[in-house]
């Protein structure tokens, strides 16, 4: 659906030449080219009205002087810095125009009649006077030489497997009269063919077609040789063949024309001679002629040069049309008139072997012009619903107009084409986005067409359907008239040469003037004519447009684009500068295009296709290269976008990646574009989507979710992008459009959550409305049964732009499914309970937890009220209708659980359920008392709570049941819940309850409830169980104990108090209830209580034990706590030394493990970091091997063997981590001592013992002082900073972990227990010294 856009044009015309040219070819210089005449040759330059260089053949005694002579063939040699000419007279010279020297390299005396020179020029083909055919190298050595004339076919030749004669074979749709067709007779060729031989060779120079007349036939024959001039085939007879001849560059199809009885044809043939395919060329048969056929290097554009034929006592006119294909349809897209003056006829035509869409036209005037095209899509520019997304497509004197708003029809077709006059060369769409489907379309003689959208008063006949039409029904698609004609008289002189196409880029503005570029004085020169209506009185057919101002431009305009909304025009120059045209200003000027900082805006490259849009609040200027690169401003921002388009606030690109990507610009920063358009960008599904490869975008339509794009071959595809989705329903949910929005969110898949996460509370306040306008059940069904507890906004929808409206929603205590289901039920129970019935229970069933219940009895309410209303839901409908969203099982033991046995039937019906299970089961229910039936279903329902609440209600004879019942379930708390405290069943439960507790080993709670419900000889054994020797001599009082079973209570006690070390608690018990104050003074010095022993000692002055038993024991407490002493401290030391020995051999290791690695070696730097890591789990998994025994055995063991991993065995992987815990325990031994050893001080100083005890002191302080001292050391700053930040753990992953070795450079250990990396704490605030031993 592309059209050719012309670019740029240019050429010269130098004056007081002789002769007439003959012949042109491009010069090795770009710009330039070398003409041939009868008397030389001479270069042009473009640039240059000029002639730079000439040689004069004449002179040199090459041509004769009196002008007869003819050059057939032109050829540049730049690697021989010469050109190679051939003339008729049969000499092949090679002519070198900076040193105007010409040597004639051979000369063939029958004359030369064609030169051709292979693509890669390494051969030259010569068609001698005498019809033969002579190869030759470049250094022009014969290779072979050949009559042109052959009688056979060629290698190619078919062999024929003698199946029968062709007269038996299928003849497809020509039907049987096809065998019995007899061989029509090839008619001889044209009257005006020159009988020249065509030369063209492929565009890989392998093979070369030669087309010449026979001479038996008279009719011309096409031949394909190879490079050693071995005939490969020859062409079928075809009746009518004419002289052009083309082979295409791509290789496949070789083009020529035929004069066929009704029509003239372009037809094309294979490289064995077969016909494959043609187009028909829109002229009557005999009218015209074609002179020749050219590809352009790409083989995307045929160009044919064409003259009339029938000329009465004038010159004839000379046209040249451009041909592209698409979808298996030719499109004429250009046609060139270059009128009837003899001097504008034309001589010559080439395309660009560079500038692929160059063509370059010689005119015997010596009027030399070149062409620059490219390709663009004519599309309106609407943004409302209105506009029709109108896309046109120029074929020859029509224009195709497809409607994408109303359908979209594939190319060839169209919604409707306008038929003109003349052929068509431009079209422009109306730039006022209200009258965006209006055109003005320009043809080639300088008539602009206006068609316009609204109330014609009559059917326009140039207007037909295409596709949309069609017998029996009307189109509902509305089509343009035809409003008037304006003719162009800008910059066509009838003095001057003509100049088809001086016209380019027409523009047509919102104030219904038009902008057109002409061609300025200079050749870089560039005129912007703006041009107005001429009022007239008398309605004229054709209305001439005035000149309102031309403005000249110093340079090449090769794009032009418009912006309604800003009033501007944007013009890039081919230097890539930008310049801004306000066309409404009072007195337009052309001024530079400045950013809002100020600085003009210049491409880097040139752009084919631009456009203006706003990023982030600022107009920039889009581009587009035809390499590829995507440029903002002055800006490159990618380098693989195929095509984009501008809708709104949204920028859409293709690109080479095979992917559609959306951005919105309302605030986005340049930047953020940047990154968005880059590979190594994260890739957003909204934003992004897969598409055929090669596609390209045609159109968005507005106010939908429609892109259309086209690929390659030429077919469309429509898409609907996520991001545009997602933009248009949040736009249609602001405006409160649910319908709309809902419609759409279904047929693209989009998840109807968003209906409500959008905007929670208006959604809310527009319940009613939504249900009105969705107003079918089965989509609100659907609504409900798709919600979930997720802000989709947050998760699967983020908007671009960062703007979500969406809050949490304004009930937190509420779930968001339950909210929507009540507030959208009551909604639907306002407007109509009965018409949304299913909905109402879907709404039901969806909370969480599904109001089943509620659900269940509407449906039996349905039942009851049987009304005839024809719009109600059966009962039947509502319960089929319920089981399809709940398991029908599931949905019997809710109904069951209502105690309502015709619902219970109502739902087993609908099941699968063998009525022989549940009536009988039913029938037993129905006869038991209320509360016993509701206890059964109950328990059959695992409802026990409720099962003992109606069973507690049945009379003490089900107490046992009941009393079973809590035993089985466990169900104690709410049993006692069921009977007051003082009766025997609250007894019997507590009783029960406890013997369940001390079952589980919780002897305290089971005394407890003993306790409480007066069952004192059980609480009794509980507490004395639970070592609450306080609370058992409370229950010995309650169960009247005599004073010698309390004594033996309290000795039996008093020893198990003993065996957990709680001596303090034995002496009270043995004091107070055995009265045996020398065995409780005994227990006091066992646990070195001695202060307790003193008050007991003089309590009951017993001074002698003293000297028996006092000092002895706290002599001996003494000594062994110096002996303590002395071990820590030398196990201490010894720890010590041996970390640092063991620190100093890891470092010894890493360094020179890190030895090997280099700046210009990341590999052994990677290896030299994981190595560590590596060989630590691989340590790691060598232990855990050896501990697989262990690691079955019981928790107990378990643990040891996880203490036993830090093992202090010498050389072990982890012996610096189980050094660390031994030292932590010492330290903290030593600590824990430290208030024991104050109290025995202050004994040890009462009775004397000053000797002793400052022994003991002195030893204590000495290590403490060394542990404060050798803590730092032993837990350095690096290793509790590891501690901190540790690399290994349940968040690490394997990246976070390499990156925190790398930055370490050190090899952390690998620790499971963190904490033995943090030092231990000396408690300083303990004031243990004894200030008079110091």
């Amino acid at each position: 659906m592309r059209n050719l856009r012309l670019l740029r044009n240019g050429g010269c015309r130098p004056a007081a030449i002789s002769g007439t040219p003959q012949c042109f070819c491009l010069g090795a210089e770009p710009g330039t080219i070398l003409v041939g005449s009868q008397y030389g040759l001479l270069e042009l330059g473009s640039a240059r009205d000029t002639v730079t260089r000439e040689v004069d053949l004449a002179v040199e005694g090459f041509m004769p002087e009196d002008g007869s002579g003819c050059i057939v063939g032109i050829e540049d040699l730049p690697e021989q810095e010469c050109v190679c000419v051939a003339t008729a007279a049969g000499d092949i010279l090679l002519c070198n125009l900076s040193m105007k020297q010409v040597e004639c390299v051979g000369s063939v005396d029958s004359g030369l009649s064609t030169m051709s020179w292979s693509p890669d020029q390494e051969l030259v083909l010569l068609v001698t006077g005498q019809q033969t055919l002579i190869m030759m190298t470049r250094e022009f050595e014969p290779i072979t030489e050949k009559q042109l004339h052959q009688d056979e076919f060629g290698e190619g030749k078919l062999v024929a497997l003698g199946w029968g004669k062709k007269e038996t074979q299928f003849h497809g749709s020509e039907g049987k009269q096809a065998a019995h067709r007899k061989q029509v007779e090839v008619s001889s060729a044209s009257a005006w063919d020159d009988g020249r031989p065509r030369v063209t060779w492929r565009g890989d120079g392998q093979f070369v077609a030669v087309s010449a007349v026979c001479p038996e036939t008279g009719a011309r024959k096409v031949r394909v040789w190879n490079r050693e001039l071995v005939l490969q085939s020859t062409s079928e007879p075809v009746s009518g063949l004419e002289q052009a001849l083309y082979w295409k560059p791509s290789g496949n199809l070789i083009a020529s024309t035929q004069e066929k009885p009704n029509r003239h044809d372009v037809v094309f043939l294979e490289k064995n001679g077969l016909l494959h395919g043609e187009f028909t060329l829109p002229f009557q048969k005999g009218q015209v002629k074609v002179n020749e056929l050219l590809w352009n290097a790409d083989s995307t554009i045929l160009a044919i040069w064409l003259e009339d034929l029938k000329v009465d006592n004038s010159n004839p006119s000379s046209y040249v049309q451009l041909w592209t294909t698409g979808n298996y349809h030719w499109y004429l897209k250009q046609s060139l008139h270059f009128g009837s003056l003899e001097e504008n006829r034309l001589v010559s035509l080439l395309w660009d072997r560079e500038n692929l869409y160059r063509l370059h036209v010689l005119c015997k005037g010596w009027h030399y012009l070149f062409y620059d095209w490219h390709w663009t899509i004519d599309r309106g520019i609407g943004e409302n619903s209105q506009d029709m997304a109108n896309v046109a497509v120029i074929d020859g004197d029509k224009v195709l107009v497809t409607a994408f708003q109303h359908a979209v029809v594939p190319p060839p077709m169209c919604t409707y084409e306008l038929q003109l006059q003349q052929a068509v060369n431009q079209v422009a769409f109306h730039t006022d986005p209200k009258h965006s489907g209006d055109m003005a379309v320009l043809d080639a003689d300088n008539k602009i067409s206006v068609y316009r959208y609204g109330q014609s008063t009559m059917s326009d006949l140039s207007v037909r359907f295409g596709a949309v039409g069609g017998n029996g029904f009307k189109a509902a698609v509305e089509t343009p008239y035809l409003d008037k004609t304006h003719r162009v008289d800008v910059g066509s002189n009838n003095n001057e040469v003509m100049n088809p196409l001086g016209l380019r880029f027409l523009t047509w503005l919102p104030d219904d003037s038009f902008l057109v570029v002409g061609q300025g004085q200079h050749a870089a020169q560039s005129v912007l004519h703006h041009l107005t209506e001429v009022p007239h009185k008398t309605v004229a057919e054709q209305q001439r447009l005035s000149l309102r101002l031309s403005v000249p431009v110093d340079g090449e305009v090769i794009s032009l684009c418009c912006s309604p909304a800003t009033k501007t025009v944007a013009l890039q120059l081919a230097d890539g500068q930008i310049l801004k045209y306000l066309w409404e200003a009072s007195a337009p000027v052309l001024e530079p295009w400045r950013t809002s900082s100020g600085y003009a805006v210049q491409f880097p490259y040139p752009c084919m296709q631009t456009s203006i849009t706003r990023i982030g609040g600022e107009e920039v200027i889009l581009g587009l290269t035809d390499r590829c690169r995507f440029i903002v401003n002055d800006t490159e921002v990618a380098s693989n976008i195929t095509s984009f388009a501008t809708y709104n606030e949204f920028l859409l690109v293709t690109t080479n990646s095979h992917t559609c990507q959306c951005f919105c610009l309302k605030n986005m920063p340049l930047k953020a574009l940047q990154a968005g358009l880059s590979s190594a960008a994260a890739r957003n599904s909204e934003t992004l989507r897969k598409v055929e490869r090669g596609s390209r975008i045609i159109t968005v339509v507005p106010q939908d979710t429609k892109v259309v794009l086209q690929m390659p071959r030429g077919n469309l595809e429509t898409v609907h992008h996520r991001a545009l989705v997602l933009a248009q329903i949040r736009k249609w949910l602001d405006r409160l459009m649910f319908r709309e929005a809902f419609q759409s969110m279904r047929k693209l898949r989009i998840n109807l959550n968003l209906l409500y996460d959008h905007n929670p509370k208006v959604f809310l306040e527009n319940a009613e409305n939504f249900v009105r306008q969705i107003d079918t059940v089965n989509y609100i069904n659907l609504f409900f049964t798709e919600l979930k507890e997720e802000d989709f906004t947050k998760t699967m929808y983020p908007s671009l732009n960062g703007s979500s409206k969406a809050q949490s929603h304004q009930h937190p205590d509420q779930k968001k499914v339950n909210l929507i289901c009540d507030v959208m039920r009551v909604a639907m129970e306002n407007i109509d309970p009965q018409k949304y019935c299913l909905s109402i229970l879907t709404a039901h069933i969806k909370k969480s937890p599904p109001e089943l219940e509620i659900a269940l009895q509407k449906v039996h309410d349905l039942r009851e009220n049987n009304t005839p209303d024809v719009k109600a839901v059966s009962a039947e409908e509502a319960l089929k209708y319920l089981l399809f969203l709940v398991d029908v099982n599931e949905l019997y033991d809710y109904s069951l659980g209502t105690y309502d046995f015709d619902l219970v039937i109502m739902v087993a019906e609908k099941s699968q359920k063998d009525p022989k299970e549940y009536l009988p089961f039913l029938n037993t229910l129905r006869k038991m008392e209320t509360n016993y039936q509701r206890y059964t279903i109950d328990k059959y329902l695992k409802r026990y709570t409720k099962a003992l609440e109606h069973l507690s209600k049945c009379g003490p004879e089900h107490f046992s049941e009941f009393l079973n019942l809590v035993k089985d379930q466990n169900q104690y708390c709410e049993a006692l819940k069921l009977y007051p405290p003082s009766t025997q069943e609250y007894k019997d439960i507590s009783d029960a309850y406890g013997e369940y507790l001390v079952q589980k080993q919780l002897y305290e709670q089971a005394a407890l409830i003993f306790a409480r419900a007066g069952i004192f000889a059980k609480a009794l054994d509980a507490f004395q169980d639970s070592g609450s020797w306080q609370q058992a001599l409370c229950m010995a009082t309650r169960l009247g104990y005599t004073k010698d079973m309390l004594s033996s209570l309290a000795r039996s006690m008093a020893g198990k108090l003993v065996e957990q070390r709680k001596h303090a608690e034995a002496a009270i018990l043995l004091e107070q209830y055995t009265e045996d104050y020398e065995e409780a003074l005994l227990l006091l010095l066992e646990g070195a209580l001695w202060e307790e022993a003193l008050r007991l000692i003089h309590k009951y002055g017993r001074l002698d034990i003293l000297e028996t038993n006092f000092k002895p024991a706290i002599l001996e407490a003494q000594k062994s706590q110096l002996i303590f002493l002395y071990s820590q401290k030398t196990a201490f030391l010894r720890h010590k030394s041996r970390l640092q020995v063991v620190r100093e051999l890891k470092e010894k290791t890493c360094e020179s493990l890190q030895d090997y690695e280099t700046p210009n070696c990341p590999k052994l730097d990677l290896f030299s970091e994981t190595s560590s890591v590596v060989t630590a789990s691989d340590m790691n998994s060598r232990y855990s091997h050896s501990n697989s025994r262990i690691s079955v055995r019981s928790s107990k063991n378990r643990r040891k063997a996880e203490r036993k991993r830090y093992s202090l065995k010498e050389g072990s992987p982890f012996e610096d981590i189980a050094l660390l815990e031994v030292l932590g325990e010492n330290v903290r031994a030593v600590e824990t001592v430290k208030g024991d050893i104050h109290i025995l001080l202050k004994q040890l100083v009462l009775f004397g013992y000053n000797e002793q005890a400052g022994a003991l002191q002195q030893a204590l302080e000495e290590i403490l002082q060394l542990m404060e001292t050798s803590i730092p050391e032993i837990w350095t700053p690096d290793l509790q900073q590891s501690s901190v930040n540790l690399v290994l753990g349940p968040n690490s992953t394997a990246n976070s972990i390499m990156a925190a070795y790398q930055q370490k450079r050190m090899v952390t250990p690998v620790v499971q227990d963190p904490e033995l990396l943090i030092p231990p704490k000396l408690n300083k605030s303990l004031q243990w010294k004894l200030h008079l031993l110091q």
